[in-house]
């Protein structure tokens, strides 16, 4: 199993990065929550990583956080139906916080805002992960601590009102992300989806 990667970032797109580590180079597949972590092209990084071998090819999987791989192991582990690309969906559509909360409390219609979860996923990931969360997941999910800020669940909010217009997620990720560098962390979601609209 590779546990991380120490080396050189080369290239990174919002789905993936490329690293270099002793002249090899390493394609990683990343959720969008670990692509607003990243450092420049040519920076040092480190990646925590998750390796998933297939017939046909390995798969390097990448994070940015513990937080974002131990909840990554836990979905594509003991949730049926749910494999490495649907575990990134998932990270890359809700904060890891927010969707402990989520499964804690039993709420069936946040979960199932995600891209590529529905109702009977969403309710399946409550059922296979309630007891596995727990107690400490609740207390970190309703621990102000952990809690979004305003300007990220404007943006969180912003970013899904793109997607239910069609937008795929890295698309408008990336949309709302450039607008809200444009016009400051204030910029209300009405705005931002506004701008994101007419820059399209």
């Amino acid at each position: 199993m590779i546990t991380y990667l120490q080396g050189t970032l080369v290239e990174s797109l919002p789905t993936q990065i490329v690293v270099e580590v002793g002249g090899i180079a390493y394609e990683v597949l990343i959720p969008l929550s670990s692509y607003d972590r990243l450092p420049p092209p040519k920076a040092p990084i480190k990646v925590l990583t998750h390796l998933v071998v297939r017939d046909n090819a390995h798969l390097l999987f990448g994070f940015m956080t513990l937080e974002e791989r131990d909840l990554f192991r836990l979905l594509v582990q003991y949730v049926s139906g749910i494999g490495p690309k649907t575990a990134l969906a998932v990270l890359s559509g809700i904060a890891v916080p927010a969707f402990k909360g989520a499964v804690v409390n039993g709420d069936v219609k946040i979960l199932s805002q995600i891209k590529g979860v529905g109702k009977k996923t969403a309710e399946r990931m409550i059922v296979d992960l309630k007891d596995k969360i727990g107690i400490a997941g609740a207390w970190e999910a309703a621990s102000a601590k952990y809690t979004l800020s305003a300007e990220a669940q404007r943006m969180n909010d912003a970013i899904l009102a793109l997607i239910s217009l069609g937008y795929k997620q890295a698309e408008a990720h990336q949309a709302i992300r450039a607008v809200s560098e444009r016009l400051g962390p204030a910029t209300n979601v009405e705005r931002l989806v506004r701008e994101a609209l007419r820059q399209t």
